[in-house]
């Protein structure tokens, strides 16, 4: 799906407390450096509009959690929705604004002031605008405790498997910044993507834990599920959701 490009989104992204605009600063040290804390570190990759990420951090103050996104107005659409959310625990007006009024403003554009009530990061979720590719290069060996595969593009043509994130090019990344035993969940409505990662785990190493090509219809493995947008929609239509989880022990 093509996104429109919202005036303004970089500007908004670069101001952003909550956007982590150098990580490479803090490799190695980030749960120290900018949660101010020692918990272990969760990562979403292509977290999108960050509903999964948003809701599994507020459930979750154990953990740390990074978002990572590369596409500048979805970013920029998350961070207001996170935000609103923030506002909304605030008890503050704007956070009651009707969704098609606040989709549109930000349709409009970013130029608006961010809230005054946001003047610092805090919380247990940030972000950062960046392509996966440069994990390795932002995260430290073992620095990551799980992460979370939401509804990846399927790039279904094979002269593009490589840019599939469960291709043997980003499970190399995963591995390096995985603790010993540390996981990878996966979601997906492509059953030639999960059939395709279902081959790609094992063979960089993985140990596939749990499976299933229908989540929502699994007593056990939906227990405590959180949905994507992406997620709601296509199981509305009734599309069944494949998810597994990986775990890979360093030798």
């Amino acid at each position: 799906m093509r996104i429109r490009h919202v005036k303004g989104s970089e500007e908004y992204v670069a101001a952003s407390p909550f956007v982590i605009q150098r990580p490479e600063d803090h490799k190695g040290r980030f749960s120290k450096e900018v949660f101010g804390n020692d918990a272990p570190l969760r990562l979403e990759v292509g977290m999108g509009m960050g509903t999964f990420i948003r809701e599994l951090a507020a459930s979750d103050p154990g953990h740390n959690y990074i978002g990572f996104e590369l596409n500048t107005t979805v970013l920029y659409k998350a961070l207001r929705r996170y935000e609103r959310q923030l506002l909304g625990e605030a008890g503050t007006e704007r956070a009651e604004e009707a969704p098609s009024a606040v989709e549109e403003r930000d349709e409009r554009g970013a130029s608006e002031e961010r809230p005054s009530a946001i003047t610092e990061a805090t919380g247990n979720l940030r972000f950062i605008r960046s392509d996966a590719r440069f994990l390795s290069d932002y995260f430290s060996e073992g620095e990551i405790d799980r992460i979370y595969l939401n509804f990846s593009d399927p790039w279904p043509k094979d002269k593009n498997a490589n840019k599939r994130l469960t291709s043997q090019v980003f499970l190399e990344h995963y591995k390096h910044i995985l603790k010993d035993g540390g996981m990878v969940e996966f979601k997906t409505d492509n059953r030639g993507l999960f059939d395709y990662s279902m081959e790609t785990f094992p063979a960089a190493g993985f140990e596939i834990k749990t499976m299933t090509y229908d989540l929502h219809h699994d007593p056990e493995l939906s227990k405590g599920n959180i949905m994507t947008e992406y997620e709601a929609k296509f199981s509305a239509k009734g599309n069944p959701i494949c998810r597994l989880t990986a775990v890979y022990f360093k030798k």
